[in-house]
């Protein structure tokens, strides 16, 4: 017997802790039913997360519901280049192709300060870096070069499983300061105090859990920026984040970073 939530709202924990309360509670009710049928005592099995990544045990996935007319889908018209070539976004419709070269990123036309954001990308090979650039303030952003990216912005990071044995093998060091499952820190002059668990020099926030999938698998993303406090939930899981970000408003970025990379279905709400 399998058990299937609805799409829901996040309200925090609690509609976690709820999720997990009506799947203990539905499993408790079928096994009554089924003793009650057969006269035969049955144990209850553990209701299995619907994902396909390698969730903590006990977790299940909650999606954040983006109906609303509050939200927002973002596309071609609602950014423009910074620092890249013409030819490196490619959009078509609510989804754009980045070949990775030159360095760089491409910003939105609106600065943002309060906001949620949901997204979906995917490396298109093994190893692929790049990210999303939050509160990237304008002048990080200003005569910014080809090869470059900005020098301030909090990064919610957008990493393949690949990258870590290709960084070992290419610096012969441990890959030890570094996730590939969403971790979220400060960039340049940018502040941010990182929530537990951190990075080995404390700059990084690490996720609690690991849910990423690998080229060239989806990948779907759920954050949350308000009053300088952000938070990630990766593929229905919240992972990581940080609160006093320092500056907490500015442009949100896409990332080129050297490798093939696809983000789709974009979506902004702005709250107060």
């Amino acid at each position: 017997m399998s058990f299937h939530f609805p799409r829901l709202t996040f309200q925090g924990e609690a509609i976690v802790r709820t999720s997990r309360s009506l799947a203990s509670l539905g499993l408790l009710v079928a096994a009554c039913l089924y003793s009650a049928a057969t006269g035969q005592e049955s144990k209850p099995q553990e209701a299995k997360p619907q994902s396909s990544a390698t969730p903590t045990a006990g977790s299940y996935p909650v999606f954040i519901d983006t109906t609303g007319s509050d939200w927002v889908t973002v596309g071609k018209e609602d950014f423009v280049k910074a620092n890249c070539n013409d030819d490196t976004w490619v959009w078509d419709g609510n989804q754009v192709h980045c070949t990775g070269l030159p360095v760089g990123v491409l910003r939105s036309k609106k600065k943002y300060k309060n906001l949620e954001f949901v997204g979906s990308w995917r490396h298109l090979s093994e190893g692929g870096n790049s990210g999303f650039f939050l509160w990237t303030p304008e002048q990080a952003l200003e005569k910014l070069p080809p090869n470059a990216l900005p020098n301030a912005g909090i990064e919610v990071q957008v990493l393949d499983h690949g990258y870590t044995a290709q960084f070992e093998k290419s610096s012969g060091k441990k890959a030890d300061w570094f996730s590939t499952n969403g971790d979220i820190f400060p960039v340049g002059k940018s502040k941010l105090k990182p929530f537990a668990p951190l990075s080995p020099d404390g700059s990084r926030s690490f996720p609690k859990s690991k849910h990423s999938l690998g080229t060239p698998q989806w990948n779907h993303y759920y954050v949350r920026a308000i009053n300088g406090e952000v938070r990630l939930w990766v593929n229905g899981h919240e992972v990581s984040g940080g609160k006093d970000a320092d500056p907490a408003e500015g442009y949100l970025c896409l990332e080129s970073e050297g490798a093939p990379v696809e983000f789709k279905d974009i979506k902004i709400r702005e709250l107060p």
